[in-house]
Formats: structure tokens, C-alpha cells, sequence
């Protein structure tokens, strides 16, 4: 290794890190080989030797790296070790009715439990140790003293200003060009969604959909009278664009419904071209596009990933969001950005609940002014990806060798696909017997696919009880096979 001058853009740690980390994927450093020691790093990268502990501590909290008692640093673990990816599926291309609330409210208890003995896998939301919680309490106070009428009020239907000139602002980081009066705020992502549906489709209407997809949509198209059409979707890229043109062919759909970054469950990330040109297929076809782009702040990149908004000149996207997975999942705060479709979208929104609460609103409408947001993903995007390194060792150390996973660049979920020989809905009842969480891949189908998968969350930081859930969670399979 020879000495390298570093930009003053990133940690000098991170950066020996990132270095070290390359040359472990490109096997110059193999498994089993011996790190330069401490000294020697600095003396390499003229660094510190303090950075340099930093460097090799990162590397050991991802899991790349061992330190061996009175022997130095060594590689433990390299990316080529990844098992398989899922095999897409492909859903029969037929409009169905869609029965899912039975399955999901008889499972929903565990996901969303609170019980500290429960190892909860399956719960899709940041734990707490990894959000602001001081900071966004500071902002509370902050609000009710700003307030006239200590927020007791109603806000304005379309939302707080303050708050929508900060979402606004957010919409720079994938390009966006929005005002306030473009936003509207609401209840977190899934009522977002929900309102575009409602504001663009009747009972009876077809709209296409992502397979597998999040269940929370399922229900509430359901719950509208709709049907769906599934549209086959793949753990890396996404949407398969060529599946939905010839759907669109072949059904009348009224709406298309998309998570085109890191995907729930999948995981995948549709490249940019395929945003580009999904935009072009649905603005041609009179096909408004609603667009869930919640995961969208967690990359583990240097960049964060376009939107389907950014390519959208005739206002057909309707762009959805909130903060439920990267700030403050019990507050609520949602948005959407509807396009041509907003006078809809806020009537449906004044006669759904009048306006989102007020509180709350005013309080991350604070934050976002002053609470540091960009640092805070930016601590917590690297949290994300070490916790999903860890998580994916475990899967490769404790499961069946047949087991394949996916390999998200951003969100928290993983996409587990195992031996067809597994029930995952009988493996969720046996894992928590023990105690364990995890949501079974039918719930994620409207046409009942996926009895093999599982989705497991990344969310919960790793440590020595999520190390034993996952090995007690892997014997449990292996004794099921």
C-alpha cells in the first residue's frame, strides 16, 4: 500500500475504510489475510494512529474485519460470499379481485409488537436507538412556544407552511423543482397513497401493481373494491417495465402503483433510464403514476437515486413520501406531491380528516429547520449498511446453503427466498414459539405467491441477541426441511 492524500469532504477514517473495503471486495485482501498493524496504516496513509484504529473499528462493525487477541487485524468476511438471488417470480397478467386483510390482521400483532421479549425482525421501521429523539423533543417545546395557541388549533388542510416549504426543500436532493402550494401534508406515506388512489379510480378499476408488493397498499386497494394486476418485479432492478407495457395492452388499468427505491419487500432500486422511460409509458398511456419513494433518503451510495417525479413534465406522477422511516415513525408526517391531480387530492384529504394534526407538524417543521436532518441520515444511512452486512453473514453463517437473499443498496429489508419444501407462514408461527418475528412473502401477493419467502428486517442494530435470533431462526428451518 502506498500513502494517499485525502479530501477534507469526509472523514480521513471513512476514506482508509473505503479503500480497505475495496481491496477486500476485489480480493487484494483475501479472507484470512493479515492487516497492516495500526502503526504500519498510519505510517502507509500518513494518518494518525488514532484514525487509523477508526478505520479498522468501522471495518469491525461491519463485519469485514476480526481483531485476533495479541495478533492484529485480519479479513473475516468478503461480498463474493452473497448467496444466490431470489428467483423472480411472474405472476399470471390478470386483472383479480385481491383477499388479503384476513391474512395480514392475523399476523399484523406480532409485526407491530412492542413486547421486549419478542426478537422483532419483521417490524419495517428505524429503531428508536437510531433517530434523534432528544433533538425532536427540543423542537416540541419549541413549536408550542412559537404557537399562538399552543397548536391546539386546526392546521390548514393542505398542511403546515413552515412544513411544506421544508419538504419542498428536501425534493433537491433528487432534483426537484417544488413549492410549497404543490405539497400536501399527510398522516405518514400509506394515507398518501391511499388519497391518490382514491382521487384517481372507482370501485371496479384495475390498477397495476409491483409483485411481491407491500402489503399495506393491498389493503387499501382492497378495501376500495379494486383489482389489481400484478406486474413482475426483480430484487435489483425493480419494475420490469417490458411485463407492464404488455399488461397494459391487454387490461384497461387506471393507476399504476410503484416503490421504485428499495423497494418493500424486495429491496431493488429501478435504475434511472427505467424511471425515465416508465414515465414516458404512463404519460403516453393516460396512466397517473403513484409513486412511494419513502426509502428513497436511505442509499448506502454517494448519491441519492432519481425519482420517477423528476422525469415527469405533464404532472402525471403522483410523488409520495414521509418520515416514518427515517425520522419519527409515531408522528405521522406524510406528504405527497400530486401534480395535475391536486385540487382532487386536497378535497378527498378535507373530507377524509379534515387536516393532519398540528403538533406534530409544527415540531418537524422545526427540526427540519434546525435539527441538523442531512448529518442525521448521514449517520444513520451508515448505520443501515453495516447493520445489513451483519444481518447478511448471519443469513450465510446460520441458514441452509440453498437459501438465496437479496442485496438492497439502501432501506432496511431484506428478501429471504428459501428451499420450496418451506411453509414461511408455518415458519412464522413455529419462530415465535421462540419468541421470533419475522413476515411471511404470502402477504406481499394478492394472487398468494411467495409461500417460500420471508421478509426480515435490518432495522434493529446487531448485537448479541439479534446474532442468537438469527441462529435459533435458521435451526428452526433447518429442522423444517
Amino acid at each position: 500500500m502506498r500513502k494517499q492524500n485525502f479530501s477534507a469532504d469526509d472523514h480521513l477514517y471513512m476514506q482508509v475504510a473505503d479503500g480497505l473495503e475495496k481491496m477486500i471486495s476485489e480480493d487484494v485482501l483475501r479472507i484470512g489475510d493479515k492487516l497492516p498493524s495500526v502503526r504500519v496504516l498510519s505510517d502507509e496513509y500518513g494518518i494518525s494512529m488514532g484514525t487509523a484504529f477508526q478505520a479498522y473499528y468501522h471495518l469491525e462493525g461491519k463485519g469485514l474485519i476480526e481483531s485476533r487477541p495479541k495478533s492484529g487485524y485480519y479479513v473475516r468476511f468478503n461480498k463474493h460470499r452473497f448467496p444466490d438471488l431470489p428467483k423472480m417470480n411472474q405472476p399470471t397478467p390478470l386483472s383479480h379481485d385481491i383477499s388479503v386483510k384476513e391474512m395480514i390482521a392475523s399476523i399484523y400483532s406480532d409485526i407491530a409488537s412492542h413486547n421486549d421479549k419478542v426478537i422483532n425482525f419483521a417490524l419495517a421501521a428505524p429503531d428508536a436507538s437510531l433517530l434523534p429523539t432528544a433533538k425532536i423533543n427540543k423542537s416540541i417545546l419549541q413549536a408550542l412556544r412559537n404557537s399562538k395557541d399552543s397548536c391546539i388549533s386546526y392546521e390548514h388542510t393542505q398542511g403546515n407552511l413552515e412544513l411544506r416549504k421544508q419538504v419542498a426543500r428536501l425534493s433537491f436532493n433528487w432534483g426537484g423543482k417544488v413549492k410549497a402550494d404543490d405539497v400536501v401534508i399527510t398522516g405518514g406515506c400509506l394515507e398518501a397513497i391511499t388519497l391518490c388512489i382514491k382521487a384517481i379510480t372507482k370501485p371496479g378499476d384495475t390498477v397495476a401493481v409491483e409483485s411481491p408488493n407491500y402489503f399495506g397498499i393491498f389493503q387499501s386497494l382492497e378495501n376500495m373494491g379494486l383489482k389489481v394486476v400484478e406486474i413482475p418485479a426483480s430484487p435489483v432492478t425493480g419494475l420490469d417495465i417490458d411485463s407492464l407495457q404488455q399488461a397494459i395492452k391487454k387490461i384497461p388499468i387506471k393507476a399504476c402503483v410503484v416503490i421504485p427505491n428499495f423497494n418493500n419487500p424486495l429491496g431493488g432500486c429501478m435504475p434511472d433510464e427505467n424511471k425515465k422511460k416508465l414515465v414516458e409509458i404512463i404519460t403516453k398511456s393516460n396512466i397517473p403514476l403513484i409513486e412511494d419513494d419513502i426509502y428513497g433518503e436511505l442509499y448506502f451510495g454517494k448519491n441519492r437515486p432519481r425519482t420517477c417525479k423528476y422525469y415527469d413534465t405533464k404532472g402525471m406522477v403522483m410523488h409520495c413520501s414521509s418520515l416514518s422511516k427515517s425520522l419519527a415513525p409515531g408522528y405521522r408526517i406524510g406528504w405527497v406531491i400530486p401534480g395535475k391531480f391536486l385540487e382532487q387530492v386536497k378535497q378527498i384529504k378535507r373530507i377524509h380528516n379534515i387536516s393532519s394534526p398540528t403538533l406534530t407538524q409544527a415540531a418537524i417543521a422545526h427540526y427540519l429547520q434546525h435539527g441538523r436532518y442531512e448529518y442525521h441520515l448521514k449517520t444513520i444511512r451508515k448505520a443501515l449498511h453495516t447493520q445489513c452486512l451483519r444481518y447478511l453473514q448471519a443469513i450465510i453463517d446460520y441458514f441452509p446453503e440453498d437459501t438465496n437473499v437479496s442485496r438492497p443498496h439502501g432501506g432496511f429489508i431484506l428478501w429471504v427466498q428459501l428451499n420450496k419444501k418451506i411453509n414461511t407462514f408455518k415458519l412464522r408461527i413455529e419462530a415465535m414459539k421462540h419468541n421470533i418475528s419475522i413476515v411471511p412473502g404470502k402477504i406481499f401477493s394478492a394472487s398468494h405467491n411467495y409461500n417460500n419467502c420471508f421478509r426480515l428486517s435490518f432495522a434493529r442494530p446487531w448485537d448479541d441477541e439479534a446474532d442468537y435470533g438469527m441462529m435459533l431462526l435458521g435451526k428452526i428451518i433447518k429442522k423444517m426441511l
